[in-house]
């Protein structure tokens, strides 16, 4: 069963659209399984790969179990966006854009120095139903907002971004609010139209495959076939389940060279089975080397 197939869909043949700002990168994770913070905290200092140095980046918990609010003012030349699983809602320069999940390296388009963003990072899997349509139709794209709602609704939905006050909560409120219809949607009977919201099986397959599970296991473990399997995570996450796994693997070392753990242990507290193999999945997925990427923050 070939990996990744069935690129196309609705939106698979928009070319990319730069959302001019950072994308940000899970927190950096101390020890083998064990995340650093608490989750809550305004985290300034756990920027982006590639922004620390040129960026002004904040994140926070958001009140959508599993998002993170963040913030970024450019301060300097865009550093390639990694991947790492997740979905963005991105509000910039009047503009909301949806960044879908990558698999490689993206390189944002340069922005003035002080534009800001306000973006509200979904976990793996939370996005599909608040943009209403698979993750697999938004891989490595930059879209207009109003390319997947309804136009009148993103339109209202910018207003109320450019009035002020607080856009942030606006992000978190217009995200609830379209997670509500979909459960609603979900319990009157099954729509094939639009994406349910993230489901406990769609949560156990994310959590399963970071643990660097097999395949026919996880498929096992929440009683789907291999095929079935793979489309779902299509679905859900815009990867098959090998990729959404050396995704996430990557993000995880990423976060454990951050903490300043020598690469064999790295190699070896996130799964890969020795240093080369690390470094070539660092070098497929970033672009760059592991030093590279920590040298430029």
């Amino acid at each position: 069963m070939g990996e990744e197939r069935d690129r196309g869909g609705r939106h698979g043949g928009l070319g990319r659209t730069g959302e001019g700002g950072a994308r940000a990168v899970p927190r950096a994770r101390t020890g083998c399984g064990d995340e650093a913070g608490d989750g809550g905290a305004d985290n300034g200092s756990a920027a982006p790969a590639g922004h620390a140095a040129h960026s002004a980046y904040r994140e926070r918990a958001s009140r959508l179990s599993g998002a993170m609010l963040w913030t970024h003012a450019t301060a300097g030349p865009a550093r390639p966006v990694l991947p790492d699983g997740c979905t963005d809602l991105i509000w910039s320069e009047g503009r909301l854009l949806v960044a879908g999940p990558d698999t490689g390296p993206h390189l944002p388009d340069a922005a003035p120095p002080g534009t800001r963003h306000i973006g509200l990072r979904f976990a793996p899997g939370q996005g599909p139903a608040v943009f209403g349509v698979p993750a697999r139709e938004l891989r490595d794209l930059r879209v207009p907002l109003a390319d997947l709602w309804p136009a009148a609704q993103a339109r209202e939905l910018a207003g109320r971004m450019a009035a002020g006050g607080a856009p942030d909560r606006v992000l978190e409120e217009t995200a609830v609010a379209r997670l509500r219809a979909a459960a609603d949607r979900t319990a009157a009977g099954p729509a094939r139209s639009a994406p349910p919201p993230r489901s406990g099986r769609t949560a156990a397959i994310a959590a399963a495959l970071d643990r660097g599970r097999p395949v026919a296991e996880v498929a096992r473990a929440v009683a789907l076939g291999e095929r079935q399997l793979h489309r779902h995570c299509l679905d859900a996450f815009g990867y098959g389940p090998k990729t959404l796994t050396r995704v996430l693997r990557f993000v995880r070392a990423l976060g454990l060279a951050r903490s300043g753990m020598p690469y064999a242990h790295v190699a070896a507290c996130a799964g890969y089975a020795d240093q080369a193999h690390l470094a070539r999945e660092v070098k497929a997925l970033a672009g760059a080397p592991m030093g590279v990427l920590l040298g430029s923050g």
